[in-house]
């Protein structure tokens, strides 16, 4: 999470209630694990009966393909913004003048025309004449909420995008789409009435106005899962999401979201999503108390900060026991009492034991309650032809409703992670990106049936400078103020001095540097000294950001490891910005892995 929110809501005089009071504000919200838990329909899972289709064969190959970027606007992500707007040229030339590539989907010879026989290797596919490319943001507001909406302290129309199409330059103005539609059509033979573009530079250069323009004025909170869910997926996108007698209600029908939809995706298109995210995905439910992770002011007495309860002591020791809970539910049964508690009696919280940037970190231990959608409601969204509504009813998926077949759904991340974790070759990103069936998921992920941390320490969620070493690199972690790149990854640990954030995943080279002072960007007081991101070659540290940061995302990660042969997994930490024409430089290697998801599905 972003120093946005805190700054923004330390404002107002720190929340210093007794236990007594929270527990009565929250009464009627944690009556008991089933109120808060089972108060939203549950997604139904594997064990549904499948529905059976008599008609026609899926359609698992298409000459159309529909690209979703999916891209982060929380508060300082514009360092990826821009590497994803230089690397685009290199995306489209690939769709539209497929090149000569090995195996591995690498390209290892072009031809002066596409159609030209390749000196080496094989042609990937036909140049991609009918190509829809639409982007959405990551931030849905506060799911009901006070932050992220209009009663938050400096409000953004941004930190509410309601994963509509995004249109918006850099600074203002609006990107020309088709018909006005919010998304680019390329239409090189001018078969569309009226003719989409045919101009594959203006068709470059206005898509990378619109992934500038998503900006980083967006929520903290960012909703990537649930983003890309309400847009594809979501029968029935809530159009509001008032909170009526302390619950949130999802109210309404998004129509945008519908239309924008029914315009964007065709029947029978290869899909392919491209998130692009700097820390962890935080999908707050929708619907009962779950906005309360979310919110900062007290519901309770104006002008005051809103902090949750703690969990019971079993959480500390094991999240998934029966015994843990918040305590601000009902003692669950059969458990000791939380009046007697030691982790219920200690002082309220406040902005250092509940900083609000953490509020989506590590939830189940902090607060005996999970408060996100689970990975597997995406899971089921992206490859089940039927899907739970709103009601709970069983309804069509509507990315399948034109027989379109789960296969020609793909998705790439790239996120919080070491390009180094998910290389073919750990020294060098020349080679590649591992496709999925070949990651060491235990390294980047560790094993949540047995609570294995992961394999590699970089990627353990923490506020506390952590220690090991990397098997990827075989490179011990660095503690806080250590050389400049004492770590080649992440630079080295840093002391977090308000406690209110996470260590970094890797670090990567900005393509231009951010002075704080002027910018407020992650170089600010408290947090310059020992933060790799400022400091300079000689050792010292300033305001002057020079590297940008990603945060473990092991949501995002979760969903690519159950999507198997229909994902990819990148960093979003660039391996190199020095040289355009290699092959590592800036997302090339992202584009390179998405791309090999469309082999074998294009006509």
């Amino acid at each position: 999470m972003r120093r946005r929110f805190l700054r923004a809501w330390s404002t107002a005089p720190a929340a210093r209630s007794s236990l007594a009071a929270l527990l009565a504000l929250l009464a009627g919200c944690f009556s008991g694990r089933s109120a808060l838990e089972t108060d939203l329909p549950v997604d139904a899972g594997a064990d549904a009966a499948p529905v059976v289709d008599a008609g026609p064969p899926p359609i698992e190959r298409s000459g159309k393909v529909d690209l979703l970027f999916v891209v982060g606007s929380s508060p300082n992500t514009d360092p990826f913004h821009q590497i994803l707007s230089s690397t685009l040229p290199y995306l489209l030339g690939r769709l539209t003048r497929p090149a000569c590539v090995n195996g591995l989907g690498n390209v290892v010879a072009t031809t002066p025309q596409p159609t030209d026989p390749c000196p080496v290797g094989v042609r990937e596919w036909k140049p991609v004449t009918d190509l829809h490319l639409g982007v959405i943001s990551t931030s849905l507001g506060g799911h009901g909420a006070d932050t992220c909406s209009p009663a938050s302290p400096g409000w953004d129309p941004g930190q509410n995008d309601a994963a509509h199409l995004l249109t918006r330059q850099p600074g203002s103005g609006v990107v020309p789409t088709y018909l006005d539609k919010g998304f680019l059509a390329w239409d090189p033979k001018q078969t569309l009435s009226p003719p989409g573009e045919g101009d594959l530079g203006a068709l470059t250069a206005k898509l990378g106005e619109i992934t500038l323009g998503v900006g980083s004025a967006g929520c903290g909170f960012e909703a990537q899962l649930e983003s890309m869910y309400r847009f594809l997926v979501d029968p029935a996108p809530y159009l509001t999401i008032p909170v009526v007698s302390g619950a949130a209600v999802p109210t309404g029908t998004d129509a945008t979201v519908l239309q924008q939809r029914a315009d964007f995706l065709r029947p029978d298109s290869a899909l392919l999503i491209v998130l692009l995210a700097d820390e962890n995905d935080c999908s707050t439910r929708e619907g009962g108390q779950f906005f309360l992770s979310n919110q900062g002011g007290d519901p309770s007495a104006t002008g005051k900060a809103f902090h949750l309860p703690r969990a019971r002591s079993e959480c500390q020791i094991d999240p998934g026991s029966p015994c843990c809970a918040s305590c601000g539910q009902a003692t669950p049964q059969g458990c000791p009492s939380s009046a007697a508690d030691p982790s219920c009696n200690l002082p309220p919280p406040d902005n250092l034991t509940d900083p609000i940037n953490l509020r989506c970190f590590d939830q189940k231990r902090r607060y005996g309650i999970d408060f996100l959608y689970p990975v597997e409601r995406y899971t089921r969204g992206f490859t089940e032809t039927t899907i739970a509504a709103r009601d709970g009813s069983m309804v069509q998926n509507p990315l399948f409703v034109g027989n379109r077949s789960p296969k020609l759904v793909m998705m790439t991340g790239v996120v919080g992670v070491p390009w180094q974790d998910l290389a073919l070759d750990p020294k060098a990103l020349t080679s590649g990106y591992k496709p999925a069936s070949q990651i060491d998921w235990n390294l980047v992920l560790g094993d949540p049936a047995t609570g294995s941390p992961p394999g590699d320490p970089l990627m353990i969620q923490s506020i506390a400078p952590r220690a090991g070493t990397s098997p990827a690199t075989g490179v011990p972690l660095a503690p806080p103020s250590s050389a400049p790149f004492a770590n080649p990854v992440n630079g080295h640990e840093r002391t977090i001095p308000l406690g209110d954030d996470l260590q970094n995943a890797c670090i990567y080279r900005r393509p231009s540097p951010a002075d704080c002072a002027v910018t407020g960007c992650d170089c600010t007081a408290p947090d310059i000294d020992g933060n790799p991101l400022c400091q300079a070659p000689d050792g010292s540290y300033s305001s002057k950001e020079v590297f940008a940061r990603a945060l473990p995302s092991p949501r995002a990660l979760r969903l690519l490891r159950s999507l198997g042969e229909q994902a990819a997994a990148a960093s979003v930490c660039a391996a190199q910005l020095d040289d355009p024409s290699l092959s590592t430089f800036g997302y090339k290697p992202a584009v390179d892995a998405a791309l090999r998801l469309l082999r074998g599905r294009l006509e």
